[in-house]
Parts: structure tokens; C-alpha cells; sequence
């Protein structure tokens, strides 16, 4: 508690009862301030030398089941790579014998599909308890036949599904103009790299011999690949399921001169978009399956591309101390980064902290300067901003360069001139990444053809890249910092906002899990851009987060609002993120500590009391759960630094008395080296 020069409250707390309440509020503080201290001098250790910062990426265990059916269309796998990788698929197998995409969920057949496969690949026993309870849960809920494209296209590979029995993918569609339907660039940048290696694979429709009999995942051996009914002619599916049809006569009469020239030019694109470090994207779907196509195209195992690109997954697994090795699907090096810049801001560290300072070249090095695919629409616009990854400067992304900037901003580098170059480029380069909504999406403008989601193809999420709330917000939250909120097109972004506001005061979040992280991106991006806490749109939204808020005094909510939102939107199991971010919406809203020493709403004061509660001794917090989204319920992302960069931002600006969205501006007006809460707090 502070007390006055002779030792004493002071006089306004004269009183008992106030007395007892500023003794619990200092007793708070102190618990908050101490977590804050442990968590900060944890992430600092989690530094890499070059500056950098990562946690694991985990998703589910396809990633490790589909690295082993590659080693083994390929002929490379090893025993050790086998049982690793099989340990530890076993060690997330269900009480019930199937497969979740994320911990908790429910059964998922492919994954079931997939998981059990690689486990006959690595010798166990189809008549043992576990791999029986797997098989009966496949049978039971439809077999193979049931299973999404993907994982049938890799059966294919070994004849365990025949092609025939697949969408057909011709490679003639890398003609196809880009103002022609379907045409590759209107596919998301994701689904766009893995659909063109995968229509040189359907092209091929290799078969290696099989290792062994898959009978029993099918619900009836004896039609093991029954035909899927037809939908009406007049509908979208029915369309697309008699367009596939004709693809596939089209296959067996194709014009061999013209298809050895889509071939051709199919590899080329391909081999043109692997990045410096052998990878493709710097995601697993579009390398493994570049992979495939460039072997089917006579590319040796020992050509340079090929190395290159089975050298990159090393970077990608991961082993375990018990023995176990599992594969990140992706990296999130500058995402990570920037994070942990602004939590360590907010934090207290200054401006000039060698670690910041350290950051801050690591990033400004991995700036992207060159054209990607975004220029195909946008061929005028100069390069500026930064990618996920370590190397994908083809798809640098609109929402890490919105929060680099956001993070560079907050840094007293000896060298400002640079650092404002990168951020002028990124700022320019973002604006004109604006699609015609006024909203921005992640990679690509005006990525929105409803076609490419009906394809029969097309079963394994989202693949195209529309508009988001949570890119858009970070984008306004940003644009204002860089003092660029009159400008027409952040007013059209904070209108896009506005109207796409959930009834229930909620926004929907596309690339984080899932209406609590879109709330928490959107409120600080309203409030920097001069929309006030008492908006009748900021007033329904601190209602849902209060009213979301756990008994323990926390804020979860569970991947499964991506389907059934009327059930589970805010709704889960209580998360350091998660909670983190409904506190960082709460002050960014005006229900945090307007100065220091007074406390805010009682919804933050619970949850920062859940998080200091909750805190491990070493600084961080446990979270099996998922909070992160590649693609909404179809492929779920547990980021392992979200559990401690976020709580470190929300307790920073709680003790710090600032709310988000007010950060920027204190600093701006005082430009201090010194710790950004006010003197005075912990």
C-alpha cells in the first residue's frame, strides 16, 4: 500500500474500511506485479541470440502421419524417424481409440484415418486394443470412403483408394486467365500452392506398392468405394459433382502435347516459389505435395530442389525429451517476435533494451522488398512488410505487418531514419492491399469468389482469403498509431468494422479462437482510431465479455464455436490467453484502472486474479488448450508463446494503468526510455 512521507495512508483513507480495501487492493497489485515480473524475465530467456523469439506450433497428428507416408512414398523413412514419429502419435490417441485436431475436441475421422495408418506403417498390430478401438470408430462412422479428400488422395498413393474414386485435378488450369472463374489466383495463397502440385499429382495418379491390406477401415470390404449420390443438377454441388465427371473423361483423353506443356509449366511455377530455405509457403500442405509433383516430374532425390525442400522439414520437427518426434505445419518466427516486443514494452522495459533493440534487427532484416503473388492483383504497388515466417517472401501477409509496425513504433533504435523507412514502406504497401469492401484480408485483396469453395475438391477448409475483423483491426489499430486516422481508407476500414459487428456485441475471429479474439482485436483498433468507450458498438461488446467471463474468473472459449456459435461462442474452458485478451478488450473499453492505484471493473479485477492464480512457477502458464486458427474448425493451432506473451501485455497494462489503444499516444507525447506505466506502480 502507499503510504504518506510519515509512514501513514493517506488522509482520504483514513477511514477502516477503506484502510482494509487499499491493503487488499496494494495485496493485488503486489500478487499482479510479481507474476508480471516472473512472466517477463521468462520470455526474455526464451530470446534466441539473433534476436528472435518462437514457440512450437502444434496442430495435430496428420502433420506426422502424412511426414511418414511421404518418407515412405519416397523411400527415405528410417526406423528412429518411424517410432518417434509413431510414439508419438499413440500419446495423443483418445481414451475412446480416435483422434482429435485439437485437445478436447471431439473424434475427427481423418485424423483417425490418417493416425491409425501411420501407425501400420510403424508395425503395430491391427488386432491390438488400441489400434481395434481406432479401426471400429472408422467403420462405425462411414470408413475411408467417408474421409475428406486429402487423406484419400494420400491412400491413393499406395492403391489403398483408387483415383477414379477422387475430384480430378487437371494441371490445364494453370492456364486459365486471371479474370477466368477458378483460375489459380482465385484461390487463396494457401490452397493456391497446394492445388497446382496437386493437380501434377492427379495428373500422374501414381500408385506405390502397398505395404499391407487397409480391409478393415472400410464399412463394407465388399463395396469398399461406393459411389456418393449426385446433388441435384440445378445446385452449386450438383454442378461441380457432374463438372468433375467430365474432368475425368477428360483424363483419360487428354491432349497429350497440351498436358506435357501445363506440366511443364506447372513446375515451373512451382520450383519459381521455393523460398531460400527448401521450404514452400513455409507450410507443410504446399511443401509436401511440391515434393510429390517434382519427383512424378523426374526430379532426382538429390537435385538441389529436392534436398533443399527435405532438408526444410528438419527445421520443423521436434523432438521430445522422452524420445518423440512431431512436426510444426508451419513457424511463426516474426509473428512471435513483434508479440513479444510490445508485451516487453508494456511491460516496463524501455525503448532501448538490448533485447528490444535486438528485435528490432532481426525484423528490420527480415523485411520483404520483393513481389509476391499479391502483385498479380496489385501490380503497381511497391513491396513493404513482412511474412509469418522465416523465408516466404512470396506471401507476406497484411496482419504480421501490421503488428511489426505496431512493435517498431514502440522502439528508441539508434537508427531512426530505418526503422521509419520499413514502416513507411509497410504502411503504403498495406494501404493498397485494401479490398473494394473496405476491409483488408490476410494475403491477398479481394480474394472472394464463393466458386472455389464448391469444388468436390475442396473438403479440407477455407481456401479462399476474404476479408477478416481481425486483420482489418489490426490494420486501423495501426494506421492510427502511424497518425493516419482521417484518412479515407482507415475510415472505411473502421466502417467495415462496424457493420460487420456480431448481434451479440461480439466479432468474429478468423485467424485466433475465436469471438473473444475478434472482440479484442477490434476494441483497441476502435478506441486508437478515436471511437469512444462510450460507442453504443464498444458498450455491447464489454457486455458480451462480461457476460462470457467464467466462474473462476477467466475466459476460454473452445474451437467448437467455429460450428455451433449459439453454444460456445465465449465459451470454454478458462485459458491464459484467452483471458488475456478479454482483459486487454475490457481496458482498451475504459474498465481498467483509470490511474494508478485504483482498480478497475470488477470483470478485470477477477481476471487478473485468475491469472496470477494460475501462474507456474517458472513464469508461464499451462495451456493445452487451442487458441489459434489456420483454418476456422478445419485445422486449429495451439501457438505455445500465446500463453505467455498476452498475459504479459495484459497485466503490463493493467499495472501500468494504461489502456491499449492509449499506449501509443502516452508514448508519443513523452517518447521516455523509461517503463510505460506511470510512476507510481509496480
Amino acid at each position: 500500500m502507499t503510504a504518506t512521507a510519515g509512514g501513514r495512508l493517506d488522509p482520504e483513507y483514513d477511514s477502516e474500511p477503506a484502510a482494509v480495501a487499499k491493503a487488499v487492493r496494494q495485496s493485488e497489485d503486489q500478487s499482479a506485479a510479481a507474476a508480471l515480473g516472473r512472466a517477463t524475465a521468462h520470455l526474455l530467456s526464451l530470446q534466441n541470440p539473433d534476436g528472435w523469439w518462437k514457440g512450437d506450433l502444434e496442430t495435430n497428428v496428420t502433420m506426422d502421419a502424412e511426414d511418414l507416408l511421404l518418407r515412405q512414398f519416397l523411400g527415405i523413412g528410417t526406423a528412429e524417424q518411424t517410432t518417434a514419429s509413431a510414439a508419438w502419435i499413440r500419446s495423443h490417441q483418445r481414451e475412446d481409440g480416435t483422434w482429435a485436431t485439437f485437445h478436447g475436441g471431439p473424434p475427427e475421422l481423418s485424423a483417425t484415418v490418417e493416425a491409425y495408418v501411420a501407425l501400420r506403417l510403424a508395425g503395430d498390430d491391427p488386432a491390438a486394443p488400441h489400434m481395434r478401438a481406432a479401426s471400429g470408430y472408422v467403420r462405425d462412422h462411414g470408413g475411408i470412403a467417408a474421409a475428406r479428400v486429402f487423406t484419400r488422395i494420400w491412400l491413393a498413393l499406395f492403391g489403398w483408394w483408387p483415383w477414379e474414386k477422387l475430384p480430378d485435378l487437371p494441371p490445364e488450369l494453370i492456364f486459365l486467365p486471371r479474370w477466368a472463374p477458378l483460375n489459380i489466383y482465385d484461390f487463396g495463397c494457401w490452397a493456391r500452392q497446394t492445388i497446382v502440385p496437386l493437380a501434377v499429382v492427379s495428373a500422374h495418379r501414381p500408385v506405390r506398392p502397398a505395404p499391407f491390406e487397409l480391409t478393415e477401415l472400410h464399412t463394407d470390404p465388399h463395396d469398399p468405394y461406393p459411389d456418393r449420390p449426385l446433388a441435384p443438377a440445378h445446385t452449386w454441388d450438383g454442378l461441380f459433382q457432374r463438372l468433375d465427371r467430365l474432368m475425368h473423361r477428360y483424363h483419360r483423353h487428354a491432349l497429350q502435347p497440351l498436358r506435357r506443356i501445363a506440366l511443364g509449366r506447372a513446375a515451373r511455377w512451382i520450383v519459381e516459389r521455393q523460398e531460400s530455405d527448401g521450404c514452400w509457403g513455409g507450410i507443410q500442405p504446399p511443401a509436401v505435395y511440391s515434393l510429390i509433383a517434382l519427383h512424378l516430374l523426374g526430379y532426382r532425390l538429390d537435385h538441389p530442389v529436392m534436398k533443399a525442400g527435405l532438408a526444410s522439414f528438419d527445421a520443423f520437427t521436434v523432438h521430445t525429451g522422452d524420445g518423440r518426434r512431431w512436426m510444426e505445419a508451419c513457424q511463426s518466427p516474426v509473428w512471435d517476435t513483434c508479440l513479444a516486443v510490445i508485451a516487453l514494452r508494456d511491460a516496463g522495459l524501455p525503448g532501448n533494451h538490448p533485447a528490444l533493440l535486438a528485435a528490432t534487427d532481426w525484423l528490420l532484416a527480415e523485411e520483404v522488398t520483393e513481389r509476391g503473388d499479391w502483385a498479380v492483383r496489385r501490380p503497381r504497388l511497391e513491396p513493404g512488410g513482412w511474412a509469418f515466417e522465416f523465408q516466404n517472401d512470396t506471401y507476406p501477409d497484411i496482419d504480421d505487418t501490421a503488428e511489426v509496425v505496431l512493435a517498431l513504433r514502440r522502439i528508441d533504435h539508434p537508427e531512426p531514419a530505418r526503422v521509419e523507412g520499413a514502416v513507411r514502406r509497410a504502411v503504403s504497401w498495406t494501404l493498397g492491399m485494401q479490398s473494394r469492401d473496405g476491409g483488408w484480408a490476410a494475403f491477398d485483396v479481394d480474394n472472394t469468389s464463393p466458386l472455389p469453395n464448391r469444388l468436390p475438391f475442396c473438403d479440407f477448409g477455407e481456401v479462399i482469403d476474404p476479408p477478416s475483423a481481425d486483420v482489418t483491426a489490426h490494420m486501423v489499430e495501426m494506421l492510427a498509431e502511424v497518425g493516419r486516422t482521417a484518412d479515407p481508407r482507415t475510415r472505411r476500414g473502421i466502417d467495415w468494422l462496424l457493420r460487420h459487428q456480431e448481434p451479440d456485441g461480439s466479432w468474429f475471429g478468423r485467424w485466433g479462437t475465436n469471438h473473444i479474439y475478434g472482440t479484442v482485436s477490434v476494441l483497441p483498433a476502435l478506441v486508437a482510431a478515436g471511437i469512444g468507450t462510450g460507442h453504443p458498438a464498444v458498450r455491447r461488446a464489454v457486455r458480451w465479455l462480461e457476460n462470457r467471463q467464467n466462474a473462476d474468473g477467466g475466459w476460454g472459449e473452445d474451437m467448437r464455436s467455429y460450428q455451433d456459435p449459439g453454444r460456445w461462442a465465449g465459451r470454454g474452458t478458462s485459458t491464459a490467453s484467452q483471458t488475456a485478451w478479454a482483459l486487454m478488450a475490457l481496458m482498451s473499453a475504459g474498465e481498467g484502472p483509470r490511474h494508478p492505484g485504483e482498480q478497475g471493473s470488477p470483470a478485470v479485477e477477477r481476471g487478473v486474479a485468475w491469472l496470477t492464480a494460475t501462474q507456474l512457477p517458472e513464469g508461464t502458464w499451462d495451456e493445452p488448450q487451442f487458441t489459434g486458427t489456420g483454418f476456422p474448425w478445419d485445422f486449429s493451432i495451439n501457438y505455445h508463446l500465446y500463453r505467455l506473451v498476452f498475459p504479459v501485455t495484459a497485466l503490463g497494462r493493467y499495472l501500468g494503468a494504461l489502456p491499449l489503444g492509449a499506449v501509443g499516444q502516452a508514448e508519443r507525447s513523452s517518447r521516455t526510455d523509461g517503463p510505460v506505466r506511470p510512476a507510481g506502480r509496480p
